[in-house]
C-alpha cells in the first residue's frame, strides 16, 4: 500500500489526538498536522520521520497553500466552540477555504467531520438544527450545505459522530467524558428514574480506527454516522448501575410533561435547542458505523467498557476523581 501525504486539522482535540496517534503508530504515511498551539499536543509527534507540524490558526491556512496542493488526503477535524464569530469563521469559512485550496488532481480523498446532531432519525438534515441550533450546530449545518457545492465535493466523505467519549492522561477528555464525574455523583438518584429516549455513542479510539481504515480502504459512501448500536436511556442507567454494583429497587417514569413541569417549577432556563432535544428524545439512526462494520475489533462497544477504560473502579466510581 503506497504512502500518502495526509493533512489533519484539529489534532489538539480529543478526536484529533486519537487519529494522530493511530496514523503515527499504524501507518507510514507522510503526516502534516495543523495545530494552533503545539504545547497542547500530548502525543509524540517526533516518534518517527515524516511528521510535520504546521503551526497556524485554521483561518490563516492559506499561508500553506503551496503545500496543501500536494496533499493526497485531508482529514478535517478542527472545530470551534466559542463565540458566534469564531465558530462561523472556523467551522464554515476557513474549512471551505481549505477545501478550495486542495488540488483536484492530487487530492483523492477528504474526510470531513460534522456532527450527528444536524441529522434527523431518517439521516436527512434536521431543519430545527438550522433554525434553533446553537452556533456550533448551525455552523455545521451551514458548512455541509455549502460544501456540497464545491468542486471537490464528490471526493468528500462526511463523518457524523454521535456522542463522543474518550480521553485520558495523554489525551484531552471529550465534552461528555469530562461530564461523567458529575453524572456518576447523581447515580443514587438517577437509578430510580426511567425516561424515554435513545442515542448512540462511540469512543475516540474507535473513531480513529474508522478513519485509518477509510484512508487505507476508501469507502464509496459519502456520509457515515459514527456510533455503536442504539442504547436507550433506561439501558444506559441499568448498565451504569450494574457496573457500579448499585441495586435498582423501583423506578419512577420521568415523562416529558413531568420534566417540563420540573423545569418550569424550578425556573430552569433552557435554550430553544436544549428544549427541542429534551422533547425529541430519540437521537438514533438505522445504520451507525463502528470498527465492527469493517470487521475490526471495537475498543469500547459498551458503556461498561467506557467506564472501565476511563479508569473508574466498579465498586466506588462515584468517589473517584479520574481527571
Amino acid at each position: 500500500m503506497g504512502s500518502k501525504r495526509i493533512m489533519v486539522t484539529g489534532v489538539s482535540g480529543c478526536i484529533g489526538h486519537y487519529i494522530a496517534e493511530a496514523l503515527i503508530q499504524e501507518t507510514n504515511h507522510e503526516l502534516f498536522f495543523v495545530v494552533r498551539d503545539p504545547s497542547k499536543l500530548k502525543f509524540n509527534y517526533q516518534a518517527r520521520s515524516g511528521i510535520t507540524l504546521l503551526q497556524a490558526d485554521l483561518r490563516e491556512i492559506a499561508q500553506y497553500s503551496d503545500l496543501i496542493k500536494t496533499i493526497n488526503c485531508a482529514v478535517l477535524v478542527a472545530t470551534a466552540w466559542g463565540g458566534p464569530q469564531e465558530v462561523f469563521e472556523v467551522n464554515v469559512e476557513a474549512t471551505l477555504r481549505l477545501l478550495n485550496l486542495l488540488d483536484l488532481k492530487t487530492c483523492d480523498q477528504v474526510i470531513y467531520f460534522s456532527t450527528a446532531s444536524i441529522l434527523g432519525r431518517d439521516g436527512d438534515l434536521l431543519e430545527e438544527a438550522a433554525e434553533i441550533g446553537i452556533d456550533y450546530i448551525r455552523s455545521k449545518y451551514t458548512c455541509l450545505q455549502r460544501l456540497s457545492e464545491l468542486a471537490i465535493a464528490p471526493k468528500v466523505t462526511t463523518l457524523f459522530p454521535t456522542f463522543v467519549l474518550g480521553g485520558d492522561a495523554q489525551k484531552p477528555y471529550s465534552h461528555l467524558s469530562g461530564g461523567l464525574p458529575e453524572v456518576l455523583s447523581w447515580i443514587n438518584i438517577i437509578r430510580f428514574l426511567k425516561a424515554d429516549g435513545s442515542f448512540h455513542f462511540i469512543h475516540g479510539q474507535d473513531i480513529a480506527q474508522v478513519v485509518q481504515h477509510l484512508i487505507d480502504h476508501p469507502h464509496d459512501a459519502r456520509q457515515l454516522i459514527l456510533g455503536n448500536q442504539r442504547v436507550t436511556v433506561n439501558q444506559c442507567i441499568e448498565e451504569f448501575c450494574a457496573y457500579l454494583n448499585k441495586k435498582i429497587y423501583f423506578r419512577l417514569e420521568l415523562s416529558p410533561w413531568l420534566a417540563n413541569l420540573i423545569i418550569r417549577g424550578f425556573r430552569i432556563q433552557m435554550a430553544a435547542w436544549d428544549r427541542f432535544c429534551l422533547n425529541y428524545r430519540h437521537f438514533s439512526y438505522s445504520d451507525p458505523v463502528s470498527p465492527a462494520t469493517f470487521g475490526l475489533p471495537t475498543y469500547c462497544p459498551t458503556l461498561a467498557d467506557i467506564l472501565r477504560v476511563t479508569g473508574i473502579p466498579s465498586d466506588q466510581a462515584e468517589h473517584t476523581n479520574f481527571h
